[in-house]
């Protein structure tokens, strides 16, 4: 048997139950500051999860930090070479093209590189101390992992621009007005909630599942080409039959025994 990948891991802490992969950020004592080791093994975390599909919960706990950013000490003494390697914008980006949808389970604050993060996943809930803000350019760099186009997509550019160019913090409540929260929960209530959200896709067909994410998240110009071809994929598939000819079965009458 291979030895497990997450046996010498520090900076996240993975745990999985009923096919479902729950991933904890690790770093208490730097608030979960994403630093390269995280990174690395968030590659890992993907290597994993790509080869064997499954939900994943993304979370920091209920101690008020999901992450506080990228660790500015790294990112202090990184210089052009490593922005063109885009560390943490390659993993993130590995991230959001899994296979099987990602849940991110904020509480507290999603700053910078945290908030980038959650935005590659692709549904988030938060607690009412949930708040995101995109502080980069006051240490003298852009949002470079993600924000300046997933948050456009998720919550439109005015909003957006408000955070990367203004420098201000979205609440959870305004978070989930402009729909970048899917919902609000009690922090002790966040980890059931998202595992619930996770059981719930379970139950739909994995194949399905897969390729209506591929779909969603294609290019807009690739409509609805796209869109037909994944169908046509799925119009042959046994699971397709299996699941329809069971809803059909359900909701066929009774026999009546006077006749």
């Amino acid at each position: 048997m291979a030895p497990d990948y997450r046996a010498g891991m520090t900076a996240l802490d993975i745990t999985e139950a009923d096919g479902i992969v729950t991933v904890l950020l690790n770093r208490p004592a730097q608030r979960n500051a994403i630093d390269a080791a995280m990174i690395g093994e968030i590659h890992e975390l993907c290597a994993d999860l790509e080869a064997e599909p499954r939900i994943a919960i993304i979370t920091g706990g209920t101690e008020g930090v999901f992450a506080a950013g990228a660790d500015i000490a790294q990112l202090r003494d990184r210089g052009r070479a490593d922005a063109l390697t885009g560390i943490n914008g390659t993993a993130f980006e590995r991230i959001r093209r899994l296979p099987m949808p990602t849940i991110a389970a904020i509480d507290g604050y999603a700053l910078g590189g945290g908030a980038e993060l959650t935005y590659a996943c692709d549904i988030r809930i938060g607690t009412p101390r949930t708040i995101f803000g995109q502080p980069e350019p006051g240490l003298g760099i852009t949002a470079g992992a993600g924000a300046t186009f997933r948050l456009v997509r998720l919550v439109g550019e005015s909003v957006a621009k408000h955070l990367l160019l203004a420098g201000d913090k979205l609440t959870a409540d305004r978070a989930f007005q402009v729909g970048l929260l899917h919902s609000i929960v009690e922090p002790s209530d966040l980890p059931t909630a998202a595992t619930a959200l996770a059981q719930k896709m379970q139950k739909l067909s994995p194949i399905a599942l897969r390729a209506t994410k591929l779909v969603t998240d294609a290019d807009p110009a690739a409509h609805p080409q796209v869109d037909l071809l994944a169908q046509a994929m799925l119009f042959t598939d046994d699971e397709k039959h299996r699941r329809m000819t069971e809803f059909l079965s359900r909701r066929e009458p009774p026999a009546n025994p006077e006749r």
